[in-house]
């Protein structure tokens, strides 16, 4: 018996196509900026301290909060008449001080050998020099100093001196990869020079500062609050948004 041949169905084309996704295009920086700063701005600087206070409060506040650096570092102003006598005590007195920041016996020989070693270059504890300084330059000079990394040197030129120094801290470096200003794979210390040119030199400030507002308030680390980001639209982390998560 013989097989009838029957012809392959053409298949047409659907009526309704499925178009692909589409692609958002990421903010660009100053796109983030403008946004965040009609949200939380506006944002003026001012120098919240001199270079040498800048600097030990920095130092004090790296793998803790602010509240508990600062407390400390007023602490240290209390106990000691200057930060040349922090300078010459004995490493076990600036950690009994400076206890409530945590980390005390890794961070007191952080702070007086930055302090000694200032003293040694310079001849005094003056940092107002670095101002005349390129910065690339005074980038280098504060990170020859015992404890001091791009972030702590970026935060005293940039908070201290109003220098265009990028400080990348836990929010910034979460808020930025999230909003693909950089790559997932970027550490916080080379977010520092990717992110920089970024915003003309007078917005540094606002950036960071509108970053750090954002981290805290509304980009959390677990629970980030999407529904009411400024910035849903176009963020290309979409998985964080809670209705694209199946639950509430």
């Amino acid at each position: 018996m013989v097989k009838k041949h029957r012809p392959t169905p053409t298949k047409h084309p659907s009526k309704h196509p499925s178009k692909p996704p589409c692609k958002k295009e990421p903010y660009t920086a100053e796109e983030v900026l403008a946004k965040l700063e009609r949200e939380y701005g506006p944002f003026q600087w001012e120098p919240r301290s001199d270079p040498v206070t800048e600097l030990v409060f920095t130092i004090l506040s790296q793998h803790t909060s602010d509240i508990n650096a600062e407390r400390a570092t007023k602490l240290l102003k209390s106990h000691f008449e200057s930060w040349d006598q922090v300078a010459a005590t004995s490493v076990q007195e600036i950690e009994m001080v400076i206890r409530p920041a945590g980390l005390a016996s890794q961070k007191a020989p952080r702070i007086q050998g930055a302090l000694q070693q200032i003293q040694e270059l310079r001849g005094s504890l003056d940092l107002e020099f670095i101002r005349g300084l390129p910065l690339n330059q005074a980038k280098e000079w504060l990170q020859r100093l015992p404890g001091v990394g791009p972030k702590t040197a970026a935060v005293v030129l940039c908070f201290s001196l109003g220098m265009p120094a990028m400080a990348v801290d836990t929010h910034v470096h979460r808020v930025t990869r999230r909003l693909g200003l950089i790559a997932p794979k970027v550490t916080a210390d080379k977010a520092h020079n990717l992110l920089e040119p970024m915003v003309p030199p007078d917005n540094v400030y606002g950036f960071h500062v509108a970053l750090i507002t954002h981290g805290r308030q509304v980009c959390k680390a677990r629970k980030p609050l999407c529904q009411l980001c400024v910035l849903n639209l176009r963020c290309p982390s979409e998985r964080l948004l809670p209705w694209n998560q199946g639950g509430s």
